[in-house]
């Protein structure tokens, strides 16, 4: 990599000064260490910030340290850039919030400079250049957040939770050192940049390269909280609600920030893509379906995240790697403020003004429902087509798939006893997800389309997977649809009672660590 720094890799240095002070106040009321912690983390955004000014406006810089499996640098292109200052707005919205959240706590200071490590290696992480990096800073926001999640160590819960996030976030990092252990006997080098050429050069990945990909899938899979391993996202409501807004509005990112990272490397795995394609629809659909059944809002929250990282890795197996990037940004900033404001969700929701009863559709209203959006994303498509050019396969069926959700809020507009004006606000809806789909996606496309792999060709494997994936999709969204008809049912509310209790496959995580069991996680 070139040997050149950019701003955004001074980024982490901004939190250090603040990171020791908090370790000589790590109590109550540490003075003016919560001020600065702020002001730290607005540092840091600020710089990333004109990093990423700098870095539109010159070439990608590199720099690195050490030689041979042991290298460790960092990079500063485009995805890197922008993924270092979406981490600093977050970081800094975050720590404002802390300054009095946690006024008053026996271990305020602690807190801040954890947050603050976190933080920081968070920025090493999303900026790695090789390998080895990757790793090294991805052990310290796990050994981070593990002590934020025991921030109130006496609580059992807490324990259970830490407990899980370590055994799951570590077996991770461990397929990392075996990625690289991999990658490195069969290319000679851990360079993310150098390794998709090496491995062209190469012919192909060969066996090592093929199970090194494999162990990066595995570690993605584990650092979003995939199915079925996705119940320590649950749970760590435990900690104070900063540390839920930061796990879940960027740390859980992580897994994406590797598989971009690594994206020409990945797609060159025909199996590696497939992989991704099963385990994020699978994902997806499961945490879709646990959502709904949830009454408290921070719960719903996080198996919406579990939904949605879900989601992006199906993006990532599509090979749509700049609609996976934008949206983890997308993401990442909705998820922030539904942390911070949940306090507020249910008097918000109370005041929200409806235009009318909610009425039932019917099962012609759905098959309705589905067919207009359908045509409307088919003309909005075809417009986008005829302006911009041909759009991938795998484009329109993620298209599509987003567009079956909008399809159940057109099934409550055209519901029998529907007020007109539901009925044009859902059509209005339909409409206006499928124009800024298509606009999003050409914007995230100029942006970072140059940096990332262009979306592959599907072969006869890639088209099975996107048929599936469409009709998967379609089927849940008709059901969901027609779910009122069939809610009183008593063998729908059975089916309620075990999706509320994620089909009991956290209960069976829990047994699998001994988590039931007390213990002493201090």
């Amino acid at each position: 990599m070139p040997e050149t720094i950019a701003l955004t890799m001074l980024s982490p240095l901004a939190l250090v000064p603040v990171i020791l002070l908090a370790l000589a106040r790590p109590g109550k009321r540490p003075g003016a260490l919560p001020a600065a912690s702020e002001a730290s983390a607005f540092a840091a955004f600020a710089i990333a910030l004109a990093g990423l000014v700098q870095t539109a406006m010159g070439a990608p810089a590199g720099l690195s340290i050490f030689e041979g499996a042991l290298t460790l640098g960092m990079r500063s292109d485009l995805v890197a850039a922008s993924m270092a200052s979406l981490v600093g707005f977050i970081g800094w919205i975050v720590m404002r919030y802390s300054r009095t959240y946690l006024d008053g706590e026996a271990r305020e200071g602690a807190f801040h400079g954890l947050m603050l490590t976190a933080l920081a290696a968070v920025l090493v992480f999303v900026q790695s250049g090789t390998i080895p990096t990757l790793i090294l800073s991805s052990f310290v926001v796990g050994l981070a957040l593990k002590q934020l999640l025991l921030f109130y160590p006496d609580r059992p819960e807490a324990q259970r939770a830490a407990t899980k996030f370590v055994r799951v976030w570590h077996m991770g990092d461990a397929m990392l050192v075996i990625a690289a252990a991999l990658l490195f006997a069969a290319f000679g080098t851990l360079d993310v940049t150098a390794l998709p050429a090496a491995a062209a050069a190469k012919g192909g990945l060969g066996l090592a390269g093929t199970l090194g990909v494999a162990a990066i899938v595995a570690a993605a899979a584990l650092k979003t909280a995939a199915f079925p391993l996705h119940g320590w996202l649950t749970e760590v409501m435990e900690a104070p609600t900063p540390v839920s807004a930061l796990l879940h509005a960027g740390i859980i990112n992580s897994g994406g920030v590797l598989l971009i990272t690594a994206a020409g490397l990945v797609q060159q795995s025909t199996g590696a893509m497939a992989a991704l394609v099963m385990i994020g629809g699978a994902t997806a659909l499961f945490g879709a379906a646990v959502m709904l059944t949830q009454s408290a809002i921070k719960t719903a929250l996080a198996w919406s995240t579990v939904s949605q990282m879900g989601f992006m890795l199906l993006q990532c197996g599509l090979g749509l790697w700049t609609l996976a990037l934008l949206h983890i940004i997308a993401h990442s900033l909705y998820k922030a403020h539904a942390f911070l404001s949940s306090g507020g969700a249910v008097a918000d929701v109370s005041n929200i003004r409806r235009p009318g009863p909610v009425a039932a559709p019917n099962v012609t209203a759905v098959v309705k429902s589905f067919a207009l959006a359908l045509a409307i994303f088919a003309a909005i498509a075809t417009a986008f087509t005829i302006g911009l050019g041909p759009k991938s396969p795998q484009a329109l069926a993620l298209g599509a798939i987003l567009i079956f959700g909008v399809a159940y809020l057109v099934a409550q507009g055209l519901a029998d006893r529907a007020p007109a004006q539901l009925t044009i606000r859902t059509g209005a809806s339909a409409l206006a997800a499928a124009i800024g789909y298509f606009s999003f996606q050409a914007i995230a496309q100029t942006i970072w389309g140059p940096i990332l792999p262009a979306v592959p060709t599907p072969g006869s494997l890639e088209w099975a997977l996107i048929v599936i994936a469409v009709a998967s999709f379609g089927l849940v969204a008709f059901a969901q649809a027609l779910f009122p008809l069939w809610a009183h049912h008593p063998a729908t509310a059975g089916l309620r009672v075990h999706l509320a209790n994620g089909l009991y496959l956290n209960a069976l995580l829990d047994r699998a660590i001994g988590g039931f069991r007390s213990t002493n996680a201090r």
